[in-house]
């Protein structure tokens, strides 16, 4: 069984005196429903209900208060009400427009009860029903594919332990970064995780992308308004893996003669669904670093081994190993842009990256990494060495002297570097494997001296 981070954070809500109800976002089939069925082996009682099933959403059709909507789940579900040591779980819970309504009062009339409630198109059902969650009467945590933290848990054991060091040790760096090449081909759909980690077989992956795929259009017409709406939903979904890591205009999207109002608003619903994220990029260098939203963003697909399924390249490339130079620069700034957006389950906040555009010339850092009061620039190289002049230009504007290169190597510590104007910083060299672990490889830089 793969184990997921989410686990600690559902055991710290847990223990908390001012908890309230759960809701866990995140896209069809990253693991929301495992990962609570998983939890609640760890109480006494779990009783859990699905809303896409009629009999399991009928109990809430009826509209009535808590207290009698509590009696109706036990009478239906079986077990002890009374008993103290209890979670319960409404699965895909935006089926029922009652059962959102109701998890204000679960925070009003029973606090002692643990309760999370998740669902698949939750935004997007949100839209519709012209609802919101009661502000301040729950909280949120959201769920992304595996990182590769956990997908290197679960293929080599022992792995956990030693990418959580910093640095990490040597003896990791050459299988952590044989385990990253599976991961950025396979991607982190925890189905796909178990095939691959089981069988090793590429062929058998081909049947179980295409059903990811095939569902994630079929989910498309559960919230599209209209036929034209949906053929824009499945235009997008059909592209989106195509671009993954560039950036694109709404105009035009995919070879397409549709409207940008059209693209941007199919664009943002699919966003909403968590199928895709639209990462804007900031002029600015330190915080808050506001988006710009009049110049075009980069886009993100769900998953990288989805992405790389869609393309038709990830059968060659799990058979030789190797990436060809123009894909290789783009698959793994995708991926890293994934695992920044990973790693933070507390809040919706997506990556951004550094522009600067004048008439004569432009400059553009893959990615901002906010880290106590500043921003540290984030360059993702796809070879071993690799020009750094818009981070260079970037160092030029702040007021720190810290920035990172995430390459394809063994972590060299700190060295120093000068910009064209001769100012002196601190440039960071890490594998793209330790993406997910820039805070504590930073506290250790701030700590050593050239």
């Amino acid at each position: 069984m793969i184990s997921r981070h989410i686990l600690h954070d559902f055991r710290r809500w847990r223990a908390r005196a001012d908890r309230k109800p759960l809701v866990l976002r995140g896209a069809r089939q990253v693991g929301k429903t495992t990962a609570v069925n998983r939890f609640g082996t760890e109480f006494r009682q779990f009783v859990a209900l699905n809303l896409d099933h009629a009999a399991d959403r009928e109990i809430f059709d009826h509209e009535l208060p808590l207290d009698r909507t509590l009696e109706a789940i036990f009478f239906t579900c079986g077990g002890d009400p009374t008993e103290p040591d209890t979670l319960l779980f409404l699965d895909e819970v935006q089926n029922s427009p009652h059962a959102m309504r109701l998890l204000r009062y679960f925070a009003e009339e029973r606090p002692d009860l643990p309760v999370i409630a998740a669902g698949s198109l939750l935004e997007v059902a949100l839209d519709r029903h012209r609802a919101s969650f009661p502000v301040g009467r729950v909280e949120f945590l959201w769920l992304y594919p595996l990182t590769f933290a956990e997908y290197a848990a679960a293929a080599h054991e022992g792995s956990g332990d030693a990418l959580a060091e910093t640095p990490c040790p040597d003896y990791a760096l050459g299988p952590a970064r044989r385990l990253f090449l599976d991961y950025a081909l396979v991607g982190g759909m925890p189905e796909i995780v178990s095939s691959w980690l089981n069988r090793r077989d590429v062929r058998n992956l081909s049947r179980l992308y295409e059903g990811l795929l095939v569902s994630f259009t079929d989910d498309a017409g559960k919230y599209a308004r209209s036929p034209a709406q949906l053929t824009r939903f499945r235009h997008v979904l059909e592209t989106a893996p195509l671009v993954a890591g560039e950036r694109i205009t709404y105009q035009g999207f995919g070879a397409s003669n549709r409207r940008s109002r059209e693209m941007a608003e199919a664009l943002r619903t699919l966003e909403r669904a968590m199928l895709l994220y639209l990462l804007h990029p900031t002029t600015a260098t330190a915080p808050p670093a506001l988006p710009d939203r009049r110049k075009s963003p980069r886009l993100l697909f769900l998953d990288a081994g989805l992405a790389n399924y869609r393309a038709g390249h990830q059968a060659g490339l799990l058979r030789t190993g190797h990436l060809a130079p123009g894909y290789r620069s783009r698959l793994v700034e995708h991926l890293v842009g994934l695992e920044l957006l990973s790693t933070d389950r507390h809040t919706a906040r997506k990556p951004r990256f550094w522009v600067r555009q004048r008439s004569r010339a432009t400059a553009e850092v893959d990615y901002l990494h906010p880290y106590g009061n500043r921003l540290i620039p984030v360059e993702v190289k796809s070879g071993r060495s690799g020009a750094l002049r818009s981070l260079h230009q970037f160092m030029e504007r702040v007021d720190h002297d810290l920035a990172v290169r995430l390459r394809d190597g063994g972590i060299h510590h700190l060295h120093p570097a000068k910009t064209a104007t001769g100012r002196k910083f601190r440039l960071l060299n890490l594998p793209y494997f330790l993406a997910h672990r820039l805070d504590a490889h930073l506290e250790w830089a701030e700590g050593q001296s050239l």
